[in-house]
């Protein structure tokens, strides 16, 4: 028979040691899972944060019903809000919005009574509800109550006064415990809230191998807007508005039908039934964009009115849109008071009337090269304005009038007079003897 090895011998003396460390380890419990306080901390904030979101918009909403509703159900609906949210977060799942976004759910130190999907009694999670959203409620009414019906300016020795001062050593006593458990919290990351630690229950990552993702893709987007913004603020005011502006209604007008139209030869045109005359196509090139305008309003203000969305300005791009003046034949529309009068009017180099001010800005942006066109169009015949005198009207003089007679009569032919302000309109007296 032979003796047995050295390695034989090795591994008989090492059995009882092995056995040991099996049994050791069997019984030892699990090592606590890595403690994240700054997860505890932002899942508070996200929580805090999709309570007022819900909220803006209910309080938006009820002064347009009351005035006087906001004040008065402001602390309801913020518990109902947080009533809502804590009975599908934590009292279904046992874990609020803001804990699952970072992983994390609550566990209670006790498992003893009946326990609900979230694995909490329910005990506990009642006591927990009353901690965390019925006591604030109380406090902040009683609060309100008690500064509405003048508590602290009561005598000392009213009861009121006295109940003033309780709830004020009991504020005070809250927030120093606050910042003991706030220390404690740093130090050992357990309990987050005063309520947390009295009901023994504390947040755990929902996984045994804890790993912090950390995502720099909301970052990143930011860091890009905020560039893109900063470009944006450098580039906007070296950009010219009323010339992007001109070059955009030109291109307009060099696209539509009428304008491709006097483009294409004569002799497709004569055979699709088509025809156009030398005259119309001339026209058709030189029609500005109000060519339609009546003649007593002046196209500059009416253009400038367009881009005008300042709703509490009288002449803005709505009430333009809504109501855009042409030209009528018909003489009681001529008595109408025009929504764009000409103020001081001038008579351009082709026979329309503008407004002094208006005129002059667009002849001197021409002039200090805001503008690459050799000289202004004008906006009703699309003309090149060379010059701009003061519109006059000469009234002829009457030699002889007959005042012998018991009645008499002035009238004017004029179409077109200039009052004290400078606007455009009809002008016709009439009057009677004594």
């Amino acid at each position: 028979m032979s003796t047995p090895s050295a390695w034989e011998t090795a591994w008989a003396s090492a059995q009882p040691a092995i056995s040991t460390i099996q049994t050791s380890l069997g019984q030892s419990s699990s090592p606590d899972p890595r403690i994240i306080r700054v997860g505890q901390l932002d899942s508070e904030l996200l929580d805090q944060e999709l309570s007022s979101l819900l909220q803006e918009p209910i309080n938006r909403a009820l002064p347009l019903i009351s005035n006087t509703l906001k004040s008065r159900f402001e602390p309801e609906l913020a518990f109902l809000i947080q009533l809502v949210l804590y009975k599908f977060s934590v009292w279904d799942t046992g874990a609020s919005y803001g804990a699952k976004l970072q992983d994390l759910r609550y566990v209670a130190a006790k498992q003893q009574g009946s326990t609900l999907g979230s694995r909490i009694p329910r005990r506990t999670l009642l006591a927990h509800g009353a901690l965390t959203l019925l006591l604030p409620y109380l406090r902040e009414r009683l609060r309100s109550h008690a500064l509405s019906n003048a508590w602290p300016d009561a005598p000392s020795s009213d009861r009121r006064r006295k109940a003033w001062d309780l709830l004020d050593n009991l504020e005070t006593t809250h927030t120093l415990l606050g910042l003991l458990n706030f220390t404690m919290f740093l130090w050992n990351g357990r309990y987050r809230t005063l309520a947390d630690r009295l009901l023994r229950m504390r947040l755990v990552p929902c996984r045994r191998q804890v790993k912090r993702d950390v995502s720099y893709e909301f970052m990143n987007r930011q860091m890009v807007w905020h560039a893109f913004t900063e470009f944006l603020l450098f580039l906007l005011p070296l950009i010219d508005a009323k010339t992007v502006r001109k070059r955009v209604y030109r291109l307009g007008g060099w696209l539509s039908p009428q304008s491709l139209l006097t483009l294409l030869p004569e002799k497709p045109l004569a055979r699709l039934g088509i025809t156009l005359s030398q005259q119309s196509s001339a026209s058709l090139k030189k029609q500005g964009k109000y060519a339609n305008l009546a003649e007593n309003e002046c196209a500059i203000c009416l253009e400038n009115a367009s881009f005008n969305l300042n709703p509490s300005d009288p002449s803005n791009a709505f009430t333009t849109i809504a109501a855009t003046p042409v030209h009528s034949d018909n003489p009681d529309a001529q008595d109408d008071v025009p929504s764009h009068p000409i103020h001081i009017p001038y008579i351009t180099s082709c026979g329309h009337l503008y407004c002094y001010y208006c005129l002059a800005e667009r002849m001197v942006q021409v002039a200090d090269g805001e503008d690459e066109e050799r000289a202004w169009e004008c906006l009703r015949c699309g003309e090149e304005v060379k010059q701009a005198d003061r519109y006059s009207v000469e009234v002829p003089e009457v030699d002889d009038l007959d005042v012998s007679g018991s009645e008499y009569e002035f009238s004017s032919d004029l179409d077109m007079y200039t009052d004290m302000s400078g606007s455009m309109g009809s002008y016709s007296e009439s009057a009677l003897s004594e």
